[in-house]
């Protein structure tokens, strides 16, 4: 079960609007997972440091949610770090966080206490600790696609492209940017796992 304060800001942003144009991407990742034996998300961003790390976070715990299994990962065309506001935005949506040390620290994600927390930092797309083949390559940024015209190894290359929270940094209105980006990925995933299930 998924920590109840998770459980309930799924309750509050569930009920957000999903556009016919966005479930039509969405259910490629549906037909994704139905379709793969072993099914494994990619999300790429140019600096993996936002949009891909949402994206990652929520999809784990989705599928956890739903009890579809499924491994999720993240990487960007460059490593930076996982960026301290979408750190803050995670953890204000109830998960537990635990921040290692150095420039690009390594986070622990949890999101339940019957699972194994989940291992976050800024990474490339084809590291060591991402799925070299046999993957959906979900490109989450139009920089990372647009620099990344092959993902090797990927099955499936899938471009659902998220607005960068990053434009409210330094303007006091970040936990309002940030929280929508969270609120809208949380949602989409949140269709994408209970599409499977039903």
């Amino acid at each position: 079960m998924i920590y109840p304060s998770i459980k309930s800001y799924l309750d509050q942003v569930t009920s957000l609007t999903i556009t016919d144009e966005r479930k039509s991407i969405l259910n490629e990742i549906v037909e994704y997972i139905k379709s793969a034996k072993e099914p494994k998300l990619n999300f790429i961003c140019t600096h993996n440091s936002r949009r891909s790390h949402l994206s990652q976070i929520w999809a784990q715990t989705m599928a956890y949610h739903f009890g579809v299994k499924v491994q999720t990962y993240s990487g960007g065309t460059e490593a930076t770090a996982f960026h301290p506001n979408a750190v803050a935005a995670i953890e204000r949506a109830g998960f537990k966080i635990q921040k290692g040390e150095g420039k690009n620290p390594s986070y622990k994600v949890g999101f339940s206490d019957q699972a194994e927390p989940l291992t976050c930092y800024s990474k490339t797309y084809d590291d060591s600790a991402n799925p070299s083949s046999g993957f959906a390559a979900i490109m989450t940024c139009s920089e990372a696609d647009a620099e990344c015209p092959i993902v090797f190894g990927a099955d499936a290359r899938i471009k659902l492209i998220y607005e960068d929270p990053k434009v409210s940094d330094g303007t006091g209105n970040e936990e309002k940017i940030y929280g929508e980006r969270s609120a809208q990925i949380a949602a989409e995933m949140h269709y994408v796992f209970s599409q499977i299930k039903s």
